[in-house]
């Protein structure tokens, strides 16, 4: 299988508000950056949209180690979070139903199709990668803003 590294960050100009994702996916020397938005959203869901549609852009089945500033991602699968949900039938701790189940299925599907571990960085620091997908999504978020959609 190919190992491909994949870089994603989520913001959102108010919390709802517009907002933007970006990513950058790697692989060998080769590096492919997305970004993409939406007039009214959240920040976890351009968080989760980074992932799915990064993750959607792989043609083969491979191992993708994902870095990702989202404690929300991250933690989801290191404390497994899903997998309480789908046993609750998309129910949360508290017994309510899970916030952007949605983008949730779509990215377990995709995930279903490549070997995918998630790594934790830390936001607006040192890390080359993260900084350059914050500058992505912020950028969309700035278009969203000026246009609406």
């Amino acid at each position: 299988m190919k190992q491909v590294t994949i870089y994603t960050d989520g913001a959102c100009s108010g919390n709802p508000g517009p907002g933007g994702w970006g990513a950058i996916l790697m692989y060998g020397e080769h590096k492919k950056e997305l970004s993409g938005g939406a007039a009214e959203t959240t920040n976890n869901r351009m968080e989760l949209m980074a992932v799915i549609e990064a993750l959607r852009k792989l043609n083969q089945p491979c191992e993708v180690a994902v870095y990702s500033d989202s404690a929300y991602i991250v933690n989801c699968f290191k404390q497994r979070w899903h997998e309480r949900w789908l046993a609750n039938g998309w129910r949360n701790a508290k017994n309510q139903p899970v916030e952007n189940q949605d983008l949730w299925q779509q990215l377990l599907s995709l995930m279903n199709e490549h070997q995918v571990v998630y790594h934790k960085v830390k936001g607006h620091s040192d890390n080359e990668w993260n900084n350059r997908c914050d500058e992505l999504a912020r950028a969309a978020v700035k278009s969203c803003s000026e246009n609406g959609a």
